[in-house]
């Protein structure tokens, strides 16, 4: 039986890859279909959609023309956007089940990326480079890939002549970055909620994580996430000539401020799925980070568990509440005592605790009621319980055993803020998938040299087509 086991492995990996070759060490060749799926992949992180220099539209458009071309009716597609904001728009596919029982389910995901200055990138940004077992580019790992996988699915599954039983509904959207001009799931939810309604929806959030070296050692399911929020902190002072110095101006005061956000830490602040997701994690690493994680979710107040924990910049903000400062501007001339200075702290809010609440941490660490703190930005509701259903966990467990060997699936509280959190008033839950995996610097997301292993995308691929198969067959 043990031979068998590991046979029925082998061969669950062989194919994963594509090839029995990828057992031998060697590079798979692509096929026909893998080769189309790079040729979209391209398409997508090629067409800059960030909110400074890009246009969602246009890649909307591209989208909806391979959906055409595989076949798909014209009302299987919808497009749409605010016609405020003529450059987000985004795109709705049907792919209608054949069961009155079965209820629709909803693949999600966000098309506009991070900007990109070129003169801070070593290649242009919006080119896709494959190197050294690795694609670079801006939106590569955020969000592209999976985007480009949900398309691949349904245009597999139409070629497959797959007929579900639930409605298969994608919904590809712009707005999800801070800097756009307006949120196309947001918008979708007040004005045609009937095209996201769905018992469930799959998107972003989870995901695989790596050593470090290459081997994957978890894979997530997230059944939560955290919440964002922006404030704006100022200060001011009376100006005057700079030759007659005031060190206690505008900027003198901002620094010491933001010294005191930088060094304030939120308390622990642990929950079931994230003490879960520590226990199991932790014994699968079955290093000494992993033995710090496994003690910390038996006892939160472990302080020396906490330390090394902490250390992981992956692991940390699974901890607590975390903020950091991302935008500062102050004075006006460069021979004049500056008057106003103003600093944006962008925090994400574990489960449980509130805006205001963490509004509040960071003004009494502050502790200058001079300073003037207030929230801005879009405030997004906050997302549903976090769920656990085995219709959903039991499959993604058994296929993340057959394409990812020795790595359990753990439940997990998603770092980011998605737009899942616009999906709450309609009542529908949301998970972010396993299957893309990352290192632990995060693969430079929203960073200068973003990118994402070519296997950790080949393997998702599989893995996702077969488990969005398994949910649409479901009854």
């Amino acid at each position: 039986m043990r031979g068998t086991a590991i046979c029925s492995v082998a061969l669950a990996v062989a194919m994963a890859l594509g090839t029995p070759a990828a057992l031998a060490g060697q590079t798979p060749r692509p096929d026909g279909a893998e080769l189309a799926f790079r040729d979209l992949y391209r398409d997508m992180v090629e067409t800059d959609t960030s909110a400074a220099t890009g246009d969602c539209n246009a890649l909307v458009l591209k989208i909806a023309e391979r959906f055409r071309n595989a076949g798909f009716a014209e009302n299987q597609i919808t497009l749409f956007r605010d016609e405020a904001y003529q450059l987000d728009g985004g795109i709705v596919v049907l792919m209608a089940g054949n069961s009155a029982k079965a209820k629709p389910m909803l693949l999600l995901g966000h098309l506009d990326v991070a900007n990109a200055n070129p003169r801070h990138w070593k290649r242009d940004p919006f080119k896709l480079v494959e190197r050294d077992g690795s694609f670079f580019g801006r939106g590569t790992a955020d969000m592209k890939a999976l985007d480009a996988i949900w398309v691949d699915t349904l245009l597999r599954f139409k070629a497959e002549g797959l007929k579900p039983k639930r409605t298969i509904k994608l919904a590809l959207t712009c707005g999800q970055e801070l800097s756009a001009r307006a949120n196309g799931t947001e918008w979708l939810a007040r004005h045609r909620p009937e095209l996201l309604e769905a018992e469930f929806a799959l998107g972003e959030g989870g995901g695989g994580l790596t050593d470090g070296h290459g081997k994957v050692v978890t894979q997530s399911i997230a059944i939560g996430e955290m919440t964002m929020a922006n404030f704006d902190v100022e200060t001011f002072s009376a100006g005057g000539p700079s030759a007659i110095p005031n060190y206690d101006n505008a900027i003198s005061k901002m620094i010491d401020a933001l010294q005191k956000v930088r060094a304030y830490r939120f308390p622990l602040h642990l929950n079931v799925t994230t003490r879960r997701y520590f226990a199991q994690a932790g014994v699968a690493r079955g290093d000494a980070m992993g033995a710090a994680m496994v003690r910390i979710a038996a006892d939160p107040k472990d302080s020396a568990a906490e330390a090394i924990v902490s250390s992981d910049p992956t692991y940390d903000p699974m901890l607590r509440t975390t903020c950091l400062t991302t935008l500062i501007q102050g004075g006006y001339i460069v021979t004049a005592i500056p008057q106003t200075a103003k600093a944006t702290i962008n925090c994400y809010i574990v489960p449980g605790e509130t805006a205001e609440e963490t509004r509040d941490a960071l003004y009494s660490a502050i502790g200058d009621p001079k300073v003037i703190m207030s929230r801005v930005g879009r405030a997004a509701p906050p997302p549903l319980p976090p769920v656990h259903d085995p219709r959903v966990l039991r499959p993604a467990e058994k296929l993340v055993a057959s394409y990812y060997p020795g790595v359990q699936l753990v439940p997990a509280i998603s770092l980011i803020a998605t737009d899942a959190a616009y999906l709450a008033p309609l009542g529908i839950p949301a998970f972010g998938v396993p299957g893309l995996y990352a290192d632990p610097d995060g693969n430079e997301v929203h960073g200068h040299n973003e990118h994402l292993q070519v296997q950790s995308l080949m393997t998702a691929r599989g893995f996702l087509h077969d488990l969005v198969k398994v949910y649409a067959m479901q009854e």
